[in-house]
């Protein structure tokens, strides 16, 4: 287990938060999926999950993923899959060190891993920059619709 406290503000109080990035389990499946459909856009493969293709996903990547916990609730996932990060932060906790944290943490098992982010993806790009992570490469496809 992996402690990290963030402090939040708003006008009011400051709140302390505990992060905590724990292993996957199956209580944890359909959280990852959610939050992986709502924010799709963000990911190389925008693709639609059902709960059967998470399942199956996740019977053979379960031991790849971990959960991060603010207070015990779910607030995002990362996970190494041939070495390639991926990670999604709920809305809720965007902006707040929550990616950071995972990222940093997660590297930390995997110091070969590295992010596939999409061009028009700044966030996740400003994040891994933050991070640590440099660009290398542009990995450039044709585009399937234009005639050869």
């Amino acid at each position: 287990m992996v402690y990290f406290s963030i402090i939040r503000t708003d006008m009011k109080d400051i709140k302390m938060t505990t992060l905590e990035l724990i292993k996957n389990s199956p209580r944890h499946w359909d959280f990852i999926r959610k939050l992986r459909n709502s924010a799709k856009k963000g990911f190389v493969q925008q693709e639609h999950i059902t709960e059967i293709q998470q399942a199956e996903h996740m019977l053979k990547y379960n031991n790849n993923y971990w959960v991060c916990l603010a207070d015990e609730k779910p607030v995002g996932y990362v996970g190494v899959i041939d070495d390639d990060i991926r990670v999604a932060t709920h809305p809720a906790f965007q902006g707040q060190g929550v990616g950071s944290f995972m990222i940093n943490e997660i590297v930390k098992l995997f110091p070969d891993a590295v992010a596939k982010v999409k061009l028009d993806n700044e966030a996740s790009l400003k994040l891994f920059e933050k991070c640590g992570f440099e660009k290398k490469f542009y990995l450039l496809e044709r585009d399937a619709s234009q005639p050869i």
